[in-house]
């Protein structure tokens, strides 16, 4: 059952937004819908200690979309694992609000790098923002969390260059953090149906079949809970590389919830 904080602001964003024809972004198994144009999702994306660039970037990521379909609520508790340069960490910190926090996570003092320590200065724009220094793949935080939500970084987890663990464990760790009925959230590029994960092949492509990702959740005991097509792209052949300018930022993207029983 939802915490009575989750179901007080769900109720308050719905009713204030209820004035609005657009339409709701919906889940086949949870009770919330959650609207894509709640005030507080529409204050993220105004927030204007956004950058240029992460405006810019808005048509192609669909943030109001996405943080609806994550159940970014007021008073929430979230972890943005592998933040990168804060893209979502910035809009999540302001649609949970004064009284919500988000915990963008990266790897401990002495193994963060240039990629992962640009979050500390996008942190500390926001007093809700803490930022968590824990391995990936031995998730820990101060308190239960609501959401734990990661994008475009999954498929990292089997690139053993970057040495971030075992994904096995990160979703063991992550079905942990969460209270029971919390979502895990995972966006992510989408490579052809079935294609392997050997090291050589992800390094070339930067992407991991929806599949795999979602029988690998659910062996660590959660329950799916929906899909988005928010970022789909068809005209993406999912044959190339992810950073290659021919797709870059447009790539064909899943978007799936699962859920912690109880």
């Amino acid at each position: 059952m939802l915490s009575s904080r989750i179901v007080f602001a769900v109720a308050a964003v719905l009713a204030l937004g209820g004035c609005s024809h657009q339409a709701a972004v919906t889940a086949p198994i949870a009770p919330i819908q959650l609207r894509s144009d709640a005030p507080a999702i529409l204050a993220a994306i105004a927030d204007t200690r956004r950058p240029e660039a992460d405006r810019a970037r808005d048509v192609h990521r669909h943030p109001a979309e996405t943080l609806a379909f994550a159940r970014i609520v007021p008073g929430a508790r979230v972890a943005d694992l592998l933040p990168g340069g804060g893209y979502f960490t910035r809009l999540i910190a302001v649609a949970v609000g004064p009284e919500g926090r988000v915990y963008p996570t990266i790897r401990p003092e002495g193994l963060a790098n240039a990629y992962e320590t640009p979050i500390l200065a996008v942190a500390a724009e926001y007093s809700n923002a803490v930022v968590s220094r824990t391995a990936y793949d031995a998730l820990a935080y101060p308190e239960a969390l609501d959401v734990v939500f990661t994008a475009q970084n999954y498929h990292d987890m089997y690139l053993t260059e970057y040495g971030l663990g075992s994904a096995a464990e990160m979703n063991r760790t992550a079905f942990a953090a969460l209270r029971p009925g919390g979502h895990y959230v995972i966006i992510d590029h989408a490579a052809l149906a079935g294609a392997p994960l050997e090291t050589d092949a992800q390094t070339a492509l930067h992407r991991i079949d929806q599949a795999r990702v979602r029988r690998e959740v659910e062996a660590a005991g959660f329950v799916f809970d929906g899909e988005s097509e928010a970022l789909r792209n068809p005209d993406d052949a999912r044959t190339i590389n992810v950073f290659d300018p021919a797709i870059r930022g447009r790539t064909d993207q899943f978007m799936m919830r699962f859920r912690k029983p109880g």
